[in-house]
Formats: structure tokens, sequence, C-alpha cells
């Protein structure tokens, strides 16, 4: 663990870089430091491994204070992430990472081994071994950074604006890297940005600073953005906030229909009369395999023969699915609002339809999971600072980034089999939703009952329009 107590940063001409802070960074987790430029974020970082020394307190690793150490001795069990990788250009990159083991008495084969098996970790091809820093893209010398930081296989490890230096599409990709390494290695991290998205993405805690050297806020990243601090955090974090929070609710929870859901070999009498009993404007098309073939206006079956087979209708493309479970309510709202029916279909893992999501069933999805994250914040002691002061440390929960913390319970989806599956084609749906929605599978007749219809009222969490 390290623990900032008291810390102050002044410089001669009584510049604060720092002040008062008290922080706790539990071991195992993700700490982001983010704020706006001059804000003291880079300065506690580097008091850490003593690039910078406080004017004032103590910073404890493990219960040690750090002034107490040999710097060199304390950086080498520390690694160390920069902006622009900090490599030496006349080494390849393979002695690039095998330094700190080399400084602290490993031989050099041992050290190029080890060298080799961070490549293969960090995601880089074993023939770039033998080059030079020049002949490699900029996200590929990041990550040769990241292999160099870890060579000793410090507990800790500070990443100092890591990621800013390479364009948008490489930064996401190194952003899940750090996250996929994480969950694999259990360092402690302190990471510094500018950029709160990232610090969403990939902090299981996030402290904002203010500016002078001010803590604002630690908290969750999902806590962050349901509960800012004050005005400040606010307005740091953006406006949009309520729709970023849907990346932390999982879908595993949401009410699915199938009411207009039919196999391709359907008959055109058959999908006509279904649409008219749910009364639904489009209707999904599934393969034999239940595979999401596409969306047909209900509206286009008038000009067709009773007979036809659903798969001679003219169809709109599928557009964006959502693995239920596995995707957030944020990735099934973005495929809503894609989708040219206004409505997306939830797959399992092999693609196959498990059910159709709309507005109202995602207003509803918000509502219980937005619910549930207030009465787990209102049963959780510490985590926010809503002074504006120096605050304590968010508490060391992390966030689950495969789906985030999700609603209560688990919602029975309509049409859908024991194993959460929909009835085949041709087959009568079995089960019935939350609400007492009975649905058809593909080729059969819906059941009576209507689906939920959520609750119309304004949702401030995610805005979301009625269907």
């Amino acid at each position: 663990m390290i623990i900032f107590d008291h810390v102050t940063k002044r410089y001669p001409g009584g510049t604060v870089a720092v002040d008062e802070l008290d922080l706790e960074v539990p071991d195992g987790k993700i700490m982001v430091l983010v704020g706006p430029s001059g804000c003291g974020k880079t300065t506690s970082l580097r008091m850490i491994n003593r690039l910078v020394e406080p004017t004032d307190g103590r910073v404890l690793l493990d219960g040690t204070d750090v002034a107490t150490v040999n710097p060199s001795q304390l950086r080498r069990g520390i690694g160390y992430v920069i902006q622009q990788t900090g490599l030496f250009p006349h080494r390849t990159i393979e002695d690039n990472i095998a330094t700190v083991p080399v400084l602290s008495g490993w031989g050099r084969s041992k050290g190029r081994a080890r060298a080799r098996e961070l490549m293969d970790l960090v995601g880089l091809d074993p023939a770039m071994a033998r080059r030079y820093p020049h002949q490699l893209s900029g996200g590929q010398q990041q990550r040769v950074g990241v292999a160099r930081a870890l060579a000793a296989d410090p507990p800790v490890l500070l990443m100092d604006e890591p990621f800013s230096a390479v364009d948008p599409i490489v930064r996401a990709s190194l952003q899940d890297e750090l996250v996929r390494l994480q969950a694999e290695l259990h360092k402690t991290v302190v990471l510094v940005t500018h950029d709160v998205e990232e610090a969403i993405k990939v902090g299981d805690l996030v402290a904002v600073f203010r500016p002078g050297g001010h803590l604002a806020q630690v908290d969750t990243p999902e806590r962050l953005l349901g509960a800012p601090a004050d005005k400040y955090v606010e307005d740091f974090v953006g406006f949009d906030r309520g729709i970023r929070r849907l990346s932390f609710f999982d879908t595993e929870a949401l009410d699915l229909g199938f009411d207009a859901v039919l196999g391709e070999s359907t008959t055109v009498a058959g999908a006509r009369h279904a649409a008219e009993a749910a009364d639904e404007p489009w209707i999904l098309v599934l393969s034999e395999e239940r595979i999401p073939r596409g969306w047909v206006a209900s509206a286009d079956l008038a000009s067709l023969g009773d007979t036809a087979p659903l798969s001679a209708a003219p169809m709109s493309e599928v557009g964006h699915t959502f693995r239920v479970g596995a995707d957030s309510l944020r990735a099934a709202l973005d495929a809503t609002i894609l989708s040219p029916a206004g409505r997306a279909v939830g797959v399992d893992a092999e693609g196959r339809a498990v059910g159709v999501t709309s507005y109202d069933r995602l207003r509803a999805a918000i509502q219980r999971a937005d619910g549930a994250a207030r009465d787990r914040a209102g049963e959780t002691s510490g985590g926010t600072d809503r002074s504006g002061g120096t605050g304590g440390s968010g508490g060391t929960g992390g966030t689950d980034r495969s789906g985030g913390t999700g609603g209560t319970g688990g919602t029975a989806r309509s049409g859908a089999t024991a194993d959460g599956r929909p009835s085949g084609p041709d087959g009568q749906a079995a089960g019935a939703g939350a609400h007492g929605a009975g649905a058809a599978g593909p080729g059969g007749q819906a059941a009576t009952g209507s689906p939920s219809a959520g609750q119309r009222a304004g949702d401030e969490t995610a805005g979301v329009p009625s269907s």
C-alpha cells in the first residue's frame, strides 16, 4: 500500500504544487490521478520514487517512509513508465527491457530471456527483439516501455501519462492492454493522466485534483460519475456522465422481449398476425440457427402474398448487437440508437438471438441498476470526500470492466428456455418476462400479455426517449 500522509510540496518562491495530500493507494489496484495542468498530480507521483522530495509530510510504501530508503534501491523496486517511453536509442529492444534486471545483477542472457517473456506478455513480436526503438511505431515503443517497467517484477508501477503521445486508436488499444495485464499481474499502479475518459476506463479508483494541489474527490469510476462531490468535479467529468456511467451497468438483468421475433421460414400471414398481436412495427427475422438476419417493417408485409416466406420480405440490416451479460447497458443503448428499428438484439456468445430490447425496457433496466448502485453507495463507508478538501481514499473495491456493477437480480427473459436462450424456430416460447410478457418463438404465435412498458417518467441518469 502507498500512503501519502499530509504531504506538501512547496517550491522556492512560495509556489505550492501539492497541499496537505492525504491519499491511500490499495495493494493490487490502479489509482488514477487526474486533473488540469499544474494541479500537482505528476509531482505527487514523483514523490513516490523520490524524483521529487516532499517539503512536509511522509510518503509510505508498505509502511516504510521512502525518505529512509536509498533512492537508487527504491527506484529499482518500482516500475516507471513515462511519456515518449524514454527508451535508450542506442540499445536494442531486448536490452532496453532488460535494463533494470541487469543493473540488479542478473546476467545478460538471463535478462534477455526475461525481456522475451515480457515482449510476449505485452503483445510484441519476438522478431523485434534485436531492433532499435526508432524502428518501432509509437504504440510499439510504449509497449516496450511497459515491458521495461515490469522487467524486475516490481510490486509497484508508476505511469506518468504513458499513452498521451500516441493516436486515439493506439491509445485505446494500450489502455485495453493495461487492463488485461492488471487482471493477470495485480500490481499496485499509480497512473497520471489529463484524460478523464482514460481515468474512468482503466482506474479502480480515481483521484481528482484541483488547481493548487488539493484533492477534490477519490472514488470508484462509477461513483465518480454518479455522485460528483461538487460542481468542480461535476464539470470536470463532463456533462454526459450519465451516459458514460451506463458502461458500469450490466445487461444481465435487462428484460428482453421476443414478441415479434420470427424464423425466416415463417409465412407472411403468420408474421402479420404476430406483429399485430404484439403491436410491433418491426419484426426481427432469424435464421434456423437463431442468428439475426434483419428487420422487416410490418407495413411492408401488406404487399406480399400470405404464403410467401418471411425471408422474401425486404429487410433492413440488424445493425449492432450486444452480448447479454458481457456488454454494458451503454452498449445496448448505443445499439438501440443505431438500429433502424429503434430496437437492439441481445445475443449470446455464439451470436444467437436471446431477445430484443427497446427504449422502454432500457429505461426500466437503467432505473433498477441506478437504484441498486445508490443502495450500495449508501452502504459503503468512506469513499467520497464531499468537503472539497484533501479527503481520504475511495475504498478498495475495484471496477468490473467486463460488465460493471449491474442491476439487482436476474430478470427472466420472455420467450427463453431454461438456459437463457430463446426457443428454436417454429417453436412456442416457454418463458415469461419479469413483467409477465409471454412471447412466441420464431415462426410461432405470440402469446397473450404485454411486455414491460418500463417507466416513462424522466430519467436524469440516462435521458432515454420513450419508444
